[in-house]
Parts: structure tokens; C-alpha cells; sequence
């Protein structure tokens, strides 16, 4: 007996070999008759004759189903003694997910269940797969899968693969796990009079965080005294147009959703406009130096070769000073040498 595998919805033939001793021959399903000769006893429109001659006899069964599988025979008469030739029809049907969890919004800290079952022949296998950057292979090979104290790492798209030898079919579940605002670092501004400056505040939420901006304890509104404030997702912008000296101080940006909220201090602070009066130039020429100018370097004022004006520092984390003053020790030096010659 030779098995024949087929898909479901695909046709499938059915073939005999004959000689020219065949005198009768028919192929039945179980016990009963599909066809006899030419002859087709089988009520099934699914079920027609392909081939009758002296070497083939062959019938098509088209759109095959589950139903249809089992043993099928071949009869041949001959003149000298009759012969049964039998095959087995396996239908396979590709797999279908046929219940498979809803998208779902949690908590950080939940419990999770995603359920995933499917239907099939061969019965299919169902893998979990996170697909997310830091994932790595399935998550879990089972019709269930279990998620327990959710992070907001772990949020996401879950995929459910059923397969089997047939075909494969997925699904997909979207996980979102809400958590309460977590503002990132947020840096100290140094502008001087009259300028633009830009407070900046970004928080992480889920549902995204709706912001606030304070002086002391007084709430900012947006528009009024100089002041705009924008709202980009997870960042919010506190702008003042034209910096004055009321405006220096602290500030506080509040970010707030369902699950909690989250502050942080922001100092916006003054700092001097640099002018073109703080700037000292020094140009050394390639000329060799005389021991009279040598003597003209060295009895110069200090004020003179190192001297920066107050617009030298230009934020409150760390100076810079105007001038190289490596350069000048270093002319103050080649003069010593000069003199000593």
C-alpha cells in the first residue's frame, strides 16, 4: 500500500497501471464504488475519470477534504485471476489560530497571560516570539504564555506562529505597559540680558506625560510675561523671549500621568555678554628680539600681558579664560634667555 499526501483544498489523482490482460476494473473508497470502467457510480460532482486505457486507469478527486482521507482500491479482472491494488490518502490541513488574546494596556508590575491556540493536521506547533530589538529567539513554546511582573522593557509585539507540515500561520498581540513619568537630567541655563534662553524637560510615560512649568509656586501659563511653552511628546520647551533680570532664578517642570509624576529643578542663571574689549591679541613676530626689547617685554605691567575681562566665562559649570596665557610665559621666558646672553 503506497500513501499519498495531500492538501486540503488541493486535488489529488488516483492512478493504476494495466496490461492488456485487464478485462474489468474499478476503483472504490472503503466499500464504495467510485467508478467501474467508464462508469461513474460515485453521486460526488468532486470526482471524475482522468485516464482509461491499456496501461493507466486514473480518477480526480478535486478539492480534496478531511473527509476524504482513508484507503482507496483498485480492482482489476483479468482473464486468468483478479487484483487489488490499494493506496492511502493522508490530507493535511495547514493551521489555523483560532483563538488568540486581545490587545492589552497593564500595568508595570502585572502578571501577563497570552493564550495562542490552533487547529491543524498534523497538529500544529505554537511558538511565542517578543519581536523587539533586545529579544533573542522565541519566548516560549507553548499554546500559553506567561509574563509574570511585566516591565516596560518587555512591552510590545508579541507574535504567535502556528505551523505544522502543511503551512504556517501568525497572529500578532500588542502588550503596552503603562508606567509613571522618570525625567531625564536636565541642565542649568547661563544666558545674559536680553537674550533668548530655552528651558528644556523630557520625561518617559506611558500614557505620555502632561507637563508644567513653575516659579516657585507659582504656575507658569503659557504666553504670558515673555514666556511660551511647547509640548513635543516626550519633551516640553519653557522659551523666554527677551531675558530680564526678574527672570533669573529656578524653575521647577512637573510631569504627570495616571500612574504618578516626576519634577525637576532647572536654574536659569545670568551671565556676561562678551566684548570686543575683553579680547587680548598677541602676535609674535618672526624678527629675532634685541636685548633692548627683550628688557621692554620683562618690564611690561602684568596687567598688560595677562589680563580677561568678566565676559571671559561664559556658563556656570566651568571657565574659559580669554587669552592663552601659556603664550605669555613663554615670550617672558625667550626674553630671560635673550638677556642672559
Amino acid at each position: 500500500m503506497d500513501n499519498i499526501t495531500v492538501r486540503q483544498g488541493e486535488p489529488v489523482f488516483l492512478r493504476c497501471a494495466q496490461d492488456n490482460g485487464v478485462t474489468h476494473t474499478a476503483w472504490l473508497n472503503r466499500s464504495s464504488i467510485l467508478y467501474a470502467g467508464e462508469d461513474k457510480w460515485s453521486v460526488d460532482p468532486r470526482v471524475s475519470l482522468v485516464t482509461l486505457d491499456k496501461k493507466e486507469y486514473t480518477i480526480k478527486i478535486d478539492r480534496v477534504e478531511v473527509t476524504d482521507e482513508g484507503q482507496y482500491t483498485c480492482a482489476v479482472q483479468t482473464r486468468s485471476r483478479p487484483r487489488t491494488t490499494s493506496v492511502h490518502v493522508i490530507v493535511q490541513v495547514p493551521p489555523k489560530i483560532t483563538t488568540i488574546s486581545e490587545n492589552i494596556s497593564v500595568n508595570e508590575g502585572a502578571n501577563v497571560t497570552l493564550v495562542c491556540i490552533a487547529a491543524g493536521k498534523p497538529e500544529p506547533t505554537v511558538t511565542w516570539r517578543h519581536i523587539s530589538p533586545i529579544a533573542q529567539g522565541p519566548v516560549s513554546e507553548e499554546e500559553y504564555l506567561e509574563i509574570p511582573a511585566i516591565t516596560r522593557q518587555k512591552e510590545g509585539i508579541y507574535e504567535c506562529s502556528a505551523s505544522n507540515e502543511a503551512s504556517v500561520d501568525v497572529q500578532k498581540v500588542k502588550v503596552t505597559v503603562n508606567f509613571p513619568p522618570a525625567i531625564s537630567e536636565a541642565k542649568d541655563i547661563g544666558v545674559p540680558l536680553g537674550q533668548k534662553a530655552i528651558l528644556r524637560c523630557e520625561a518617559d510615560a506611558v500614557p505620555s506625560a502632561v507637563f508644567e512649568w513653575y516659579r516657585d509656586d507659582r504656575r507658569i501659563l503659557n504666553g504670558l510675561n515673555g514666556t511660551d511653552i511647547e509640548n513635543r511628546g516626550r519633551l516640553s520647551f519653557l522659551t523666554f523671549r527677551n531675558v530680564s533680570q526678574e527672570n533669573y532664578g529656578n524653575y521647577t517642570c512637573v510631569a504627570t500621568n495616571k500612574l504618578g509624576s516626576a519634577y525637576i529643578n532647572i536654574i536659569l542663571y545670568e551671565i556676561s555678554e562678551p566684548t570686543s574689549s575683553t579680547l587680548l591679541q598677541v602676535t609674535i613676530k618672526p624678527s629675532p628680539l634685541t636685548p633692548q626689547s627683550s628688557k621692554a617685554i620683562t618690564q611690561m605691567p602684568w596687567s598688560e600681558i595677562l589680563w580677561a575681562g568678566p565676559g571671559a566665562v561664559q556658563d556656570g559649570n566651568s571657565g574659559t579664560l580669554g587669552i592663552h596665557t601659556s603664550s605669555c610665559l613663554l615670550i617672558i621666558l625667550c626674553a630671560q634667555l635673550l638677556l642672559g646672553l
